[in-house]
């Protein structure tokens, strides 16, 4: 029998994703740590959410600093618990915020890696040899150009590719939609992979990237390919979101407009805030070109 904390629970994870659309991935995560504070409140028998106070939150997450969980760890976890009861003081359900006053730990800065444009050179800059090469530079190509995540470039299905409007159409986190340009490499790559797709993809396939199977490209398909890549080529390992890094700084770089990286990175609200702020994909998409490093390869 369900305990009266773990039915609260269970109303707040259905909450979130009802209401705010938060991914599997993201739910998961507040329920590994509001299960964790369950455990926590049962080997101290508080059997009612009444009884928590704010002692207690400090306790547990002294706890798990003693046994070794990062700040960034605490800080979600913190955030976690808070969340949680909001949402219950919102539902009438319990009246002071235990969390008040309680500070997450100090995390140390950590600035997001950023490949300079030699490296990105020698990363793009080869002739493919076969399908799976097409299929690799294209991927690599759209991820700079657009500055994609790794799920939003898996999940990403032919229709939302606009190429003569040199755009793409992206659901982010939250099932947030928005556009993002797509400079001449990446279409460039993509129109060559487009011509083996067609001979592997399954009939019914609607995703951009396909496997030998073909069917939808995995996104841990995706890590490995672009580490053997970078490998083969002498580089550092590099993953998928380094390549959006990069693509964010040499945009921002180029065309100085910070508000422009904000929304194309999908940290902004979309389709509402891209109609109103005017963004110019076709100019973006050049500023793109501009920046890219075998851009001075052209004629």
């Amino acid at each position: 029998m369900k305990t009266e904390i773990s039915k609260f629970i269970d109303s707040f994870l259905s909450f979130l994703k009802e209401n705010r659309n938060y991914s599997e991935h993201t739910l998961k995560s507040y329920k590994n740590d509001l299960n964790k504070f369950e455990v926590f409140l049962n080997e101290n028998k508080i059997p009612n959410i009444s009884e928590v106070n704010n002692n207690l939150v400090r306790n547990f997450l002294g706890l798990h600093r003693r046994k070794g969980l990062s700040p960034k760890s605490l800080a979600r976890i913190l955030s976690s618990i808070r969340s949680f009861f909001k949402f219950l003081k919102s539902e009438g359900k319990f009246a002071n915020d235990p969390t008040v006053g309680i500070s997450a730990p100090k995390q140390d800065a950590l600035l997001p890696k950023a490949l300079d444009t030699d490296m990105i050179d020698k990363l793009l800059n080869f002739e493919p040899k076969s399908w799976i090469e097409h299929r690799d530079k294209a991927m690599m190509e759209l991820i700079y150009s657009s500055g994609l995540r790794l799920s939003e470039l898996c999940s990403l299905n032919v229709k939302d590719l606009l190429l003569e409007e040199q755009m793409c159409r992206v659901l982010g986190k939250g099932n947030k939609e928005r556009l993002c340009p797509v400079g001449s490499k990446a279409i460039e790559a993509l129109q060559q992979w487009y011509a083996h797709r067609e001979t592997i993809a399954n009939q019914n396939e609607t995703s951009v990237f396909v496997n030998k199977e073909g069917n939808r490209l995995g996104p841990r398909t995706v890590q490995i390919r672009l580490k053997k890549i970078s490998q083969d080529r002498g580089l550092p390992y590099i993953h998928p979101h380094m390549l959006r890094h990069s693509f964010a700084t040499h945009i921002l770089e180029s065309s100085g407009d910070l508000r422009a990286v904000q929304e194309l990175l999908g940290h902004a609200n979309l389709s509402t805030t891209q109609i109103y702020t005017k963004l110019d994909f076709q100019h973006l998409a050049k500023v793109y070109d501009k920046s890219h490093p075998h851009a001075k390869n052209k004629k």
